[in-house]
Formats: C-alpha cells, structure tokens, sequence
C-alpha cells in the first residue's frame, strides 16, 4: 500500500473542497461582516463534536485578532449557560448538517433574545440555515475519508472560512501588528514589538577602540568584545565602527602593511545607529534591510549601547 499517495490524494481532496466553498462565497458575505462590526456586544461561536472543535479555533483567531469573540458549548449552554448570551451579542453556529439537535434548540432563545445568527453550515435547506439572519455556505462534495464518514475536507472548509471572517474583520477594523502584539505579549512579535532596545541592549565592557589604537590592539578590544566590531571614540562622540569585515579586507587588500594601520585610518566613517527609547521590532528591520549583526546605540550623539542580532 502506498501511503504517500493516500496522502497526497487526501490534500488533493481537501483543495477541492477549499476551491468549492471559496466559489460559494457570495455579496452577502460583505453582510455578515458588517453585521458583526455593528454589533454592541461579542461574537459567540457554538458547534457540537467536530464542528465544535473547529469553532474553538475560529473563535480563538477572531479574539486575538480583535473581534471579542467566545466559544459557547450548545450543550452547556441549554443548561444554564446561556446566560453568558447578551443581547447585543452575534451568533455563528457551526453545523455541516445544519440539523444537529444541540444548536437547533438554541434558536427560539436566541430569537427571542435579539441576537442576531450566522449559520455556516453544509446544507443549504437545512434548518438552520433556514432560520438563521445570514447564511455562509460551508459544504464540499466529498470527505477525503475514504468511507466518507470523518469529518476531514468539511472542517478544512469550515476552518478556512473561520479564517476568511477574521481576516475580513482584521482588514475592516486596520488591525496591526502593533495591535496583535498587545494580545501576544509573550510571543516573538508581541516581545519585538513591545521591548525597547534599552531593555536588551550591551551597555558593559564595550568594545570602544582609541583613533590611535594600533592595528594587534584593535584585533584584540574586538575579539574580546565578542560583538563582531569595535567603536571609535573621540571627544565622546563616535567617529566610526570597526567589523571583523573591515580587518579581513583590510588584510586581504594591504597584506603586512595592515599591521600599520590605526584605528582612524580604516572602517566605517558612519555607522548605523538607532535610539535607546525604539522598539526592538525597529532595530530587527534596519539590520535585515543594511545586511547587518550590530547596531550602535545612541542618546544625544553618544554611545550609550550596542545591540546584537542575537538579542532580538
């Protein structure tokens, strides 16, 4: 048996179903999008089994994307916890048949309670779809399972167009990176974003080298740096940086006479530079876009620090 091929026939199945729902998606679709920014209160995702699981996730993507979203077991919430339901709150219930027993007995409530219901569901005719304000197609023509009894391909459509809904609503609302980072603080981003560069940056035993250090001492202030560079200081202000770059040309281009050099007399007569107060998601992108490991670090012209790739 050939399971590699199984696999690729699987993921070829699903692509089709992705292909089919993402056909499906009609005007209305720029509805439901303007009726969950209108709405005063939450987005409240429900689903039973599968379907369940699969708005777990889109509910956790629509809250940390900034739609106030959470998941409401329908079982639970026919015994008491619909009273976690506000008013001013929208529904999208979850269901490939559109019959499951759980969430269709939520509808009377949550008529009567104003909310305003998206169904996404695999049959068109279904009851809840019927009965729902708005109608988001999710059904696909067939299950990778071979027996066609897993959900496989129809929580792949269902999950993708969770994803299609947040990032609607993500482009509506101008959601930034900035914005995210605030709910991942303990992520990378979140810590690029809200970490400044005097948080993380070098600010003992810098590697600061004299404009007439000679060349053995310069080797030796960088190597013992371990930053990959030295600074040249005069007056207190920085006059140029020194790389492991600038020693390897200087050696291949003057052979022995580099052995003569003095720290004025090479390297780079303007480093790059940035303030102690910027974010360290700044610091990363300049050093990406001038191809660099270090960055000085400067208040009122005057080395303060260095930062290192390494501590991004």
């Amino acid at each position: 048996m050939n399971y590699q091929e199984i696999a690729k026939n699987v993921l070829q199945i699903e692509i089709g179903g992705l292909k089919e729902v993402s056909d499906k998606i009609t005007p209305s679709f720029n509805e439901v999008i303007q009726c969950i920014l209108n709405a005063s209160g939450r987005c409240v995702v429900t689903g039973m089994g599968k379907s369940g699981l699969i708005g777990k996730k889109i509910s956790a993507t629509l809250a940390s994307t900034g739609t106030r979203s959470f998941f409401l077991h329908p079982g639970e919430a026919y015994h008491g916890d619909l009273g976690m339901i506000h008013s001013g709150d929208t529904v999208l219930a979850i269901s490939n048949s559109g019959e499951t027993e759980e969430i269709i007995k939520l509808l009377p409530f949550l008529k009567d309670n104003g909310n305003k219901i998206i169904a996404m569901v695999g049959k068109e005719n279904s009851t809840l779809a019927k009965h729902s304000d708005f109608f988001i197609d999710a059904g696909i023509s067939k299950e990778a399972c071979p027996l066609e009894l897993a959900p496989t391909t129809s929580t792949t459509a269902t999950l993708a167009l969770g994803d299609a809904l947040a990032v609607a609503l993500m482009k509506a609302r101008d959601f930034k990176a900035e914005n995210f980072a605030r709910f991942h603080p303990g992520g990378s981003l979140g810590r690029k974003l809200l970490t400044k560069v005097s948080d993380v940056m070098k600010k003992e035993s810098l590697p600061i080298l004299s404009s007439d250090m000679p060349f053995d001492e310069i080797i030796s202030v960088i190597s013992n740096g371990r930053l990959g560079l030295g600074v040249v200081i005069e007056n207190e202000k920085i006059k140029s940086v020194i790389t492991d770059g600038d020693i390897r040309r200087l050696l291949k281009t003057e052979k022995e006479k580099a052995l003569q050099f003095r720290a004025s007399q090479f390297g780079s007569k303007s480093p790059l530079t940035i303030g102690s107060s910027e974010m360290l998601v700044k610091a990363e992108a300049m050093m990406q876009e001038k191809k660099v490991t270090a960055i000085l670090v400067v208040e009122n012209d005057q080395l303060v620090g260095i930062i290192h790739r390494y501590d991004i």
